[in-house]
């Protein structure tokens, strides 16, 4: 059944910049928007965290923002009520992705939106991890059946998919991970290499193990890692660049990787490349490949799993209070799957 909106509605802000989420988010609260032309109110059921968060709220994408801004970028909702030539009706379930996701109600465009055949907290991995996984591998890293591909932070939001995006291609896939347990849920993705870079040497892995090299590497971390994974790269080998969450705590500018240095040769002699990617950038993809996840998934060709912190020491994240538990534990290490927020 669908919801019936209040008179006000809630909202996370930051309201100044900074690379510590806590310290500068508030929630606030405002006057329920009415939908306009081709609009959609939606309520939030499930909020997506990601390092890129941090991001935000130090206003690294927006240079000239001007605070309090809204903060989150994903969710999945059920309509509450649609505006004139907005096609869908009150209790559909859709996930979008949209600045200002950190809410209980949110005015969206309907153009944007992807339709759910269930409100699923399994699906919201999909729209920007999984987005970013399945479009990048595909689109830039062009991998190909029999190719090694080798994925940074695979048990995290975006790692779990690109590892079965990988796998679903017919590639050989690596994934580096930071314990023993999940070492066990990369295997059960189906990982042929999970790599616990705190009792093994990944740098000496890939050289013993891949002395041909990697043809693909889906790197997000930088710093070391980005070094090592260029090193290792193959004759004819992408690295495809997602992020650098290595860095975005800190409250310098990005720290330039070592490898940087002599990356011309590198590539010069190996006819490598490193491509970046940002998801903003393949919009038209965007609702093509997240249907083709929900397809997968609910043909159980595709696995997700969500983090809801039920093992964390503040107890499972639910409602706004909790988004700032949800982002430092991000940055723990300690997840498994998309870390999600309940609402």
């Amino acid at each position: 059944m669908a919801s019936t909106a209040p008179t006000e509605i809630r909202k996370l802000v930051a309201t100044r910049a900074s690379t510590n989420f806590r310290e500068v988010v508030q929630v606030v609260t405002v006057p329920t928007p009415e939908p306009g032309d081709g609009e959609l109110l939606v309520k939030n059921m499930f909020l997506g965290i990601n390092a890129s968060d941090i991001n935000n709220t130090a206003g690294r994408y927006f240079s000239n923002a001007e605070y309090p801004i809204d903060t989150g970028f994903e969710a999945l909702a059920e309509v509450v009520s649609a505006g004139p030539n907005a096609v869908y009706k009150p209790g559909q379930a859709l996930i979008y992705l949209q600045s200002g996701a950190f809410c209980d109600y949110k005015i969206v465009k309907a153009a944007t939106v992807v339709p759910l055949p269930a409100p699923k907290p399994e699906f919201l991995p999909f729209i920007l991890s999984g987005n970013t996984a399945a479009i990048s591998l595909d689109k830039v890293g062009e991998i190909k059946s029999g190719e090694t591909v080798l994925v940074t932070a695979a048990a995290g939001g975006t790692g779990q998919i690109a590892v079965q995006w990988a796998k679903l291609a017919g590639c050989h896939v690596i994934g580096t991970c930071s314990s023993d347990e999940k070492v066990q849920f990369l295997k059960e993705l189906g990982c042929d290499r999970p790599v616990n870079y705190t009792r093994e040497n990944l740098k000496d892995v890939l050289t013993k193990e891949y002395p041909n090299g990697i043809d693909v590497i889906y790197e997000t971390v930088g710093g070391d890692m980005f070094d090592t994974c260029v090193e290792s790269l193959a004759v004819h080998g992408r690295l495809i660049v997602i992020g650098v969450i290595e860095s975005y705590e800190s409250k310098k500018d990005y720290v330039l990787p070592k490898a940087l240095a002599n990356l011309p040769s590198t590539l010069l002699v190996k006819s490598a490349s490193v491509r970046g990617f940002f998801l903003k950038q393949f919009g038209s993809d965007i609702g093509p490949y997240m249907k083709k996840q929900v397809q997968y998934f609910s043909e159980g060709k595709l696995k997700s799993f969500v983090d809801k912190g039920e093992g964390t020491a503040s107890g499972p994240f639910i409602g706004l209070e909790k988004v700032a538990d949800a982002v430092e534990y991000l940055y723990t290490k300690k997840s498994k799957g998309k870390i999600i927020v309940q609402m």
